[in-house]
């Protein structure tokens, strides 16, 4: 009997794992994230990929923007380059960065222009969303995918209009801090679980009242944690010293079915009812065939072709089976014995989730 890929996937989960992670891999400090920047440019040096001026008027309009500031007039030509794309650009400005750091930045074609291959992004400032300038970005342009046409064939691979300059903004003001509440920081955790936060809560305080004499954290909800540091001991100090504190995580009882791949995800704490099941399916076969009839010597017929439908229909004898089980190894088990693909396995885990059987959530993307 063959096993489904994809419960020959789960069995992977039987491998002993930590029984612990740390604080600092499933919970974030609230406050300290990325600031996302944007801003519009133009990319010039472009091997004849550039964006039609006549169907990217936007394009062209930027252009001769840029060149009257550098005192160049061509406000009464016809501009016809193909050199030249507009573009956003685009960058995540790290927690803390300080002025004059470098951060990457993507940009992306707005107009018809094929590749951004070979091309310079030209000063753009990069902006918040207070509409205040955080970065300036500059620099050449490396894109890693290309477009080779021909008169009868394109050959693409990957995206040309998307391209990446490395390091290429410079930070001109640092982000917003983030505030603390009444002195306090908070955790939050990144799969939100009520059993998680109190033993995140309990890790810290047993931690603290070793060192430091007395309980410093307090779970709110089901997916923050509120602390409050010592006096002799600075933040970052702090954060780091429970960051390296292990908990257990507990994690929900949750099946995830994605159906355009057949993928399917069980958790460790799912559980099924037992249930009893049957699993068949009915093949209908359609065939045709084209016949061709002539007729007899020295008549007035006419040779025709007349077609021929033929239809079987086939249906697999199925066995009713039991499946149930209270941990993850015993349900898999079940499974693997009724010897399904995964659309077949998909469709038993719906099945028994409309029965009642299934305690756990289904999330079906």
């Amino acid at each position: 009997m063959r096993l489904p890929i994809a419960l020959a996937a789960l069995c992977l989960s039987f491998i002993p794992a930590l029984a612990s992670v740390r604080i600092k891999d499933i919970t974030f400090a609230r406050g300290v994230r990325d600031y996302q920047l944007t801003g519009y440019g133009v990319v010039v040096g472009l091997q004849g990929t550039g964006d039609t001026l006549r169907n990217s008027p936007f394009t062209e309009q930027s252009l001769a923007s840029m060149l009257d500031r550098m005192g160049v007039n061509v406000r009464s030509f016809s501009l016809r380059a193909r050199n030249v794309a507009a573009v956003m650009a685009t960058a995540s400005l790290p927690p803390f960065a300080g002025w004059g750091s470098n951060i990457d930045v993507t940009v992306s074609s707005m107009g018809d222009a094929t590749s951004l291959m070979g091309g310079t992004l030209i000063l753009t400032s990069l902006s918040g969303p207070d509409g205040a300038t955080y970065a300036i970005a500059q620099g050449p342009i490396a894109v890693s995918g290309f477009t080779v046409a021909g008169q009868t064939e394109t050959l693409t691979h990957g995206v040309a209009t998307v391209g990446r300059v490395p390091n290429g903004a410079t930070v001109e003001r640092e982000p917003p801090k983030p505030l603390n509440e009444g002195g306090s920081m908070v955790l939050e955790l990144r799969n939100p679980d009520f059993e998680t936060a109190v033993r995140i809560a309990d890790a810290i305080n047993a931690y603290t009242q070793k060192h430091y004499r007395f309980r410093t954290a307090r779970e709110r909800d089901n997916r923050s944690v509120a602390l409050i540091g010592p006096a002799q001991v600075g933040a970052t100090r702090f954060m780091a010293e429970i960051g390296e504190l292990r908990v257990e995580p507990n994690t929900p009882a949750r099946v995830v079915i994605d159906e355009r791949t057949g993928t399917v995800v069980i958790g460790q704490n799912v559980q099924i009812s037992p249930v009893a099941l049957t699993h068949g399916g009915l093949t209908v076969r359609i065939s045709e065939t084209l016949n061709v009839s002539q007729p007899a010597p020295f008549s007035r017929g006419r040779t025709v072709v007349t077609p021929q439908t033929s239809i079987t229909a086939a249906e697999q004898t199925g066995q009713v089976g039991m499946l149930g089980g209270t941990t993850l190894k015993t349900l898999v088990s079940g499974l693997n014995q009724i010897g399904l693909r995964p659309s077949g396995i998909i469709s038993i885990l719906q099945a028994i989730k409309t029965a009642g059987a299934l305690q756990a959530d289904l999330v079906i993307q």
